[in-house]
């Protein structure tokens, strides 16, 4: 499922942002963008963008802009160990060390002072806080398209159940519609055979059984009604709910094959037309 969130924070002189947004996937793919000094909060960031998030490709953002140091604060202590280290290193080689503008520019970025972030408890305390502002903007607007989702999953439910009850009726013409049909071929044939004749009775008495579909129809029944159900809870709908449009597929394509019906035939590629298309998006659904 699509969604966007978005929070500030005062870090400081500094502004902290924190992004959320995604998009649909099957599986949760989780991208997390943080300042280099932060990377020791990626994992507990993660847990918590997890437990609002089980599905989609996520991906946070997080930012901070405003007043830096002009990049001049530098640790002159440092420098010049990271030289003396430096010359040590080259006479142990038989080097001879002649230091650079180049390279005391790049010892004095290195050592940069006034443009570290902090990194300590309540740092992270507020980047969790902020993160979590965000994860709530984020969880509201899927929450909002899964209000619409649920909509169209319900009313395609109802075409289908429209379609079940359909066929329910039909069901019983088939083999009425089947013994008619036989004793015109044996007609045709020349044969003329009493609808009560016993050879008669037993070829539409198979056929009967054969094309016995009340098992599937009321299984089929009783799957609709838990996937709505389950589309009215408050839990996870996702994968339960997979399942279950799995086995409602499975029922219609029984139907299908064993109906022998033109009438029938059509109803269930109205189902599957309709099965289809809440299999589409329920595959995004958490």
């Amino acid at each position: 499922m699509t969604g966007y969130g978005r929070a500030t924070a005062a870090l400081g002189e500094l502004t902290l942002t924190v992004q959320v947004n995604s998009v649909n996937r099957k599986s949760l793919d989780l991208a997390l963008s943080l300042p280099d000094e932060w990377q020791s909060y990626e994992s507990a960031c993660g847990d918590a963008v997890r437990k609002v998030a089980q599905r989609g490709k996520v991906h946070v953002a997080v930012e901070v802009t405003g007043k830096k140091s002009s990049g001049l604060g530098w640790d002159e202590s440092a420098v010049s160990a990271s030289l003396q280290q430096l010359e040590k290193l080259a006479l142990a080689n038989g080097v001879k060390f002649a230091p650079t503008t180049e390279l005391l520019w790049q010892l004095a970025n290195a050592q940069r002072t006034g443009s570290k972030l902090p990194v300590d408890d309540e740092t992270a305390d507020l980047l969790l806080k902020t993160l979590g502002l965000a994860l709530r903007g984020f969880a509201a607007m899927r929450a909002k398209e899964g209000e619409t989702l649920l909509v169209d999953f319900l009313g395609r439910l109802e075409k289908i159940r429209s379609q079940v009850d359909a066929i329910t009726q039909r069901a019983p013409q088939v083999i009425t519609t089947y013994r008619e049909l036989l004793l015109q071929r044996l007609r045709g044939a020349g044969l003329e055979l009493d609808v009560s004749d016993e050879r008669v009775l037993k070829e539409v008495a198979l056929f009967a059984d054969r094309c016995d579909i009340a098992e599937e129809i009321t299984r089929l029944h009783s799957h609709l009604g838990q996937l709505t159900t389950l589309l009215r809870s408050v839990d996870e709908v996702g994968r339960k709910g997979e399942f279950i449009l799995q086995e409602i597929g499975r029922e219609i394509h029984t139907i299908s094959s064993k109906a022998n019906d033109l009438q029938i035939s059509q109803r269930v590629i109205e189902c599957k037309n309709e099965l289809e298309r809440v299999k589409e998006q329920i595959a995004n659904v958490e």
